[in-house]
């Protein structure tokens, strides 16, 4: 698992999410599986199932547009076995998580939503920055967002305490 599937798992179980990692699916006859899906979840108050494949690579749109096109169709077909027992399943909104590359040709890859990790993470710095450490700190098994926490109250007393220093030289 890489640092962009940790910190997506995370989120979702955060968010109140029973999330799987790295799920081996298609299990084929002569061995090996047809592929591994990163990260799914299931918010069962929400009823809302979500299926992300993060990527930091910097491929062709082409290339990867074939790779979502087979990870999203094992998704579609192997995810609701994986939530058997949450029925009926929402339908699945799938998201190819881009580390680099801008804007493809479309907001659409494989039959899923396109969504740029330099967004993606603005959402999740925006809700932690809202939730101050001392009363509200996320739980230590999510180690990546509450690094995330502690960077971002760390930032804001660093500034109260550049900031007044920076003024008073101006004066």
């Amino acid at each position: 698992m890489n640092f962009l599937e940790q910190l997506v798992a995370e989120w979702l179980e955060y968010q109140g999410y029973f999330v799987r990692r790295n799920v081996h699916v298609g299990r084929r006859a002569k061995g090996g599986y047809e592929c591994e899906l990163d990260v799914v979840g299931f918010h069962p108050t929400k009823r809302h199932l979500v299926h992300y494949e993060p990527s930091m690579d910097a491929d062709s749109w082409a290339k990867r547009h074939a790779r979502y096109e087979k990870k999203f169709a094992a998704g579609r077909t192997h995810i609701p076995a994986l939530f058997s027992g949450f029925v009926p399943l929402p339908e699945i909104e799938q998201i190819a998580l881009f580390g680099f590359g801008g804007a493809g040709p479309s907001d659409r890859i494989g039959g899923g939503r396109v969504v740029l990790v330099r967004d993606w993470i603005q959402v999740v710095l925006a809700e932690l920055k809202t939730k101050s450490i001392s009363s509200h700190a996320v739980p230590e098994q999510f180690i990546c967002l509450r690094t995330a926490q502690f960077v971002l109250q760390a930032g804001r007393v660093a500034l109260r305490q550049v900031v007044p220093a920076a003024s008073a030289r101006e004066r």
